[in-house]
């Protein structure tokens, strides 16, 4: 089933790319934007105009939902759909413009679960006022739960589990496991992976992902407090390069590897600064939420039978093939 939900991914990327080449900027909290498609697009469809929500736990200035609304945007060009795009790192807040897309009356609403209990709800009202909700990126063991129609996204655990057994093939012996946002269910489910997978030993530091200058000086800070430690495990690109530089504070022969990718993150992969990444594909998270949204309201299709999620990572990206992933991360849609 994994393989079919993967030739899906991989087919609406290709047609995302071939059809469009769409621009965006980084949001901040609560902020709002809309994007939709230009009526002389090649291939927009010419179903009813449609509205979809579109609502985050991104904090401000993270880039990787730059690449989350870019695939967005792909979809809401060639469906003929008004984007509306907000986002919060609070639950609270989150939930509120969650409840604000249903008082609007939209079509769809598209979400991130990182604190599902938060979401419960709102998606309750979603449902119950005839809107269509589909998940992606965070809640891949609660969207069902909390009675979403389909989920894009990838299995964090497993990934996880997947980077120790890389871990384990590269002889690491002592990970220090970096979470940027305690309680977000996506990071937790990483590291708790990533104990799974590893043989080693696993340190878990909690970090406040939003001050870099405080990410750098308490990862510097463990690693001058412990020396045996010799891999440090990002969950976000920012987090992976302000780590690199608290290996040269510290005076420290850790690696690093990391989750997530942005253009400097790929380059610091080709130029062997960062030892590998995991890409879970976000612009391809962000193009099928809404594409899924018009395909079910203009032709009744759901994905997985409601009932398994559309898989978009883990990938692993080496030196070995970071050449190739750098021509689209400099596109911005990896």
């Amino acid at each position: 089933m994994h393989r079919n939900h993967r030739a899906v991914a991989v087919a609406a990327t290709v047609l995302a790319g071939a059809l469009f080449a769409t621009s965006c900027s980084s949001s901040s909290g609560g902020k709002k934007s809309e994007q939709g498609g230009s009526d002389a697009s090649a291939g927009k469809a010419t179903t009813p105009r449609m509205t979809v929500a579109m609502v985050t736990h991104a904090s401000p200035g993270d880039t990787f939902w730059d690449l989350i609304r870019k695939g967005a945007q792909a979809a809401a060009a060639k469906d003929n759909i008004k984007l509306v795009y907000s986002s919060d790192p609070s639950a609270g807040n989150q939930a509120n413009l969650v409840q604000n897309a249903i008082d609007q009356k939209v079509d769809g609403i598209a979400l991130t679960a990182a604190k599902p209990d938060a979401m419960k709800d709102v998606v309750a009202k979603a449902t119950t006022a005839g809107i269509p909700v589909v998940g992606f990126n965070s809640g891949v063991s609660d969207w069902k739960k909390l009675g979403m129609l389909e989920y894009f996204g990838q299995d964090e655990n497993i990934a996880g589990q997947a980077f120790g057994g890389r871990l384990n093939q590269l002889g690491a012996k002592h990970a220090l496991c970096v979470i940027q946002e305690q309680g977000q269910v996506a990071l937790e489910a990483r590291c708790a992976g990533l104990k799974k997978g590893f043989t080693g030993k696993t340190d878990i530091l909690y970090v406040n992902g939003t001050d870099m200058p405080s990410v750098k000086s308490t990862i510097t800070a463990k690693l001058k407090q412990d020396s045996t430690i010799d891999q440090v495990v990002t969950l976000g690109a920012p987090i992976a390069l302000t780590a690199v530089q608290s290996l040269t504070d510290a005076g420290s022969k850790a690696k690093v590897a990391t989750f997530d990718l942005n253009k400097d993150l790929v380059t610091a992969v080709q130029k062997g600064t960062i030892e590998f990444a995991v890409d879970q594909q976000p612009y391809l998270q962000g193009y099928l939420a809404v594409d899924a949204l018009w395909l079910y309201k203009t032709n009744g299709n759901f994905s997985g039978g409601s009932t398994a999620p559309v898989l978009t990572g883990p990938a692993f990206i080496t030196k070995d093939n970071a050449d190739a992933v750098a021509k689209f991360a400099a596109k911005g849609t990896r």
